[in-house]
């Protein structure tokens, strides 16, 4: 199933047309069946209302802990094979190569620590191979790291890192060949929630990356997400209507970053967005474990594309 599409221009009425398609499909609709759910009645609107109450119930197994904290359900070998062979058509799965040869800005999504690394490992090598005409930017927030994440750096090599930025700062040095920031400033620092930092560098022959950890919009409740560090870059950048922008994630977290993503920057700024998933053949500067994907993970992340496509239809549909 194809996400909605993010080229420059796309109107509305495509955008909430691909909504529809993905979210109405054969694997979703067997997914939600399968675990003993009615497909919810009415227009689009009240069916992403209900299934964000149904996956709610069904799927969520994080309950408002970190990802890496989410229970893990056990699962029959039938479900788990349905799971993933819908987790696959829905596309967490595969990753799949940049479409253009060229872009107007690179994105690279923070997240756990190894991904932080592998992540920032695959933005320099398509920096290396695509046109980048402005900046690469690297967004995450003063997220603490977990002791496992710590462990896993103090293993692989990289110390001295005790939050999410910290990790995509190292990454950077490490797979563009950097030393110190050209450029950096902050703000308030007294609340890990409040608190912003930018780094840019400036490596040989390359485009400027941009390290930002972004302040959360609801500091008092939660830390920065994925909408927050997209609008922060967005407040920091020049970005134009038509400008191609290349976002990169892990593949389980495409359709919902790419979502989240239409929303903040596709829709109010008129830029093309285009996400993709990091190919798990390319070459890391610093060998990380793989994570294990598990059914669970998966339906955790069809859960969060469900939420994001919900918020971009009402994006789309008010104000």
């Amino acid at each position: 199933m194809e996400l909605p599409a993010g080229a420059a221009g796309t109107s509305h009425a495509e955008l909430l047309s691909g909504v529809r398609s993905w979210v109405e499909s054969p694997p979703l609709r067997g997914l939600v069946a399968h675990f003993g759910g009615d497909w919810p009645a009415g227009d689009l609107a009240a069916v992403l209302a209900g299934l964000d109450v149904f996956s709610a119930r069904r799927w969520d197994f994080r309950q408002g802990r970190e990802r890496p904290d989410a229970r893990e359900p056990a699962f029959d070998p039938g479900t788990a094979g349905l799971v993933l062979a819908a987790a696959t058509a829905l596309g967490l799965v595969r990753a799949t190569p940049p479409a253009r040869s060229g872009y107007a800005h690179l994105l690279v999504l923070g997240g756990l620590a190894h991904a932080c690394l592998r992540r920032t490992a695959y933005a320099a090598l398509l920096a290396r191979t695509a046109r980048v005409a402005g900046e690469v930017a690297v967004l995450g927030s003063f997220r603490p790291l977990s002791p496992a994440e710590s462990a896993m750096l103090a293993g692989a090599g990289v110390p001295g890192c005790a939050t999410e930025v910290d990790v995509l700062d190292a990454g950077v040095r490490l797979a563009f060949g950097v030393d110190e920031p050209a450029r950096e400033s902050g703000g308030p620092a007294d609340h890990p929630h409040r608190a912003w930092s930018s780094r840019t560098y400036r490596p040989a022959g390359l485009p400027p990356v941009r390290v930002l950890a972004a302040p959360s919009s609801e500091p008092d409740r939660r830390r920065a997400h994925t909408a927050d560090t997209q609008r922060f870059w967005a407040e920091h950048v020049r970005l134009r209507a038509g400008d191609p922008v290349l976002m990169v994630t892990a593949p389980i977290y495409v359709p919902f970053q790419h979502c989240d993503a239409l929303r903040t920057l596709a829709v109010p700024y008129g830029c093309g967005i285009e996400t993709v998933g990091v190919d798990p053949a390319a070459s890391e500067p610093v060998p990380v474990p793989e994570p294990t994907l598990t059914p669970g993970r998966y339906l955790q992340e069809i859960r969060s594309a469900l939420r994001s496509m919900r918020a971009l239809h009402a994006a789309l549909t008010t104000g």
